[in-house]
């Protein structure tokens, strides 16, 4: 544990902040995973799905938690399983 009082801060700060980083991609991955068993069930509901995924990659790619062409290329792989 660091001794210097702004040491501390920033440990705290990045505890906080890795805890939040860490929820939004686990909802970005719980999307994608949503999305890809509707679409091997042939459910009704996977454009809906699809949207939500979208959403949450944009919402990690603004955030820095992946990288804008990684949501891109993904984005572009659902689409293709949607339409296939």
């Amino acid at each position: 544990m660091p001794n210097i009082k702004s040491a501390i801060k920033r440990v705290k700060t990045i505890q906080k902040r890795t805890e939040q980083n860490s929820q939004v991609k686990s909802a970005m991955r719980t999307a994608v995973k949503k999305f890809e068993v509707a679409v091997a069930n042939n459910e009704d509901n996977a454009k809906v799905l699809l949207t939500e995924a979208v959403s949450s990659l944009d919402k990690a790619a603004a955030k820095g938690l992946i990288h804008k062409n990684t949501a891109n290329r993904t984005k572009g792989r659902l689409m293709k399983k949607l339409n296939a």
